[in-house]
């Protein structure tokens, strides 16, 4: 279970260096905190069952987010401008 998060690490890293790329900053910051975190996690070698508990809480904490932005942030529309 370990490596798995050492592998959603590298996949974030690899968003993280096409949002630098492209100029996207705030995604850049994003994901390269996300990818810190995963890499972070690999390394500590818990039971499988305590990986489970933070991916869980890590998803929960992401639709708590991802709501809060879509509902109360986002201009339907703007398209960044």
């Amino acid at each position: 279970m370990d490596n798995m998060f050492k592998l959603l690490g590298f996949w974030t890293g690899m968003f993280t260096v096409m949002f630098y790329v492209g100029g996207m900053m705030p995604a850049t910051l994003l994901f390269g905190a996300n990818t810190v975190f995963f890499i972070m996690l690999g390394y500590l070698k818990l039971t499988e069952r305590m990986y489970m508990y933070l991916f869980g809480a890590y998803l929960m904490v992401f639709m708590i987010g991802f709501s809060y932005y879509a509902t109360f942030l986002h201009v339907p529309g703007s398209a960044g401008a």
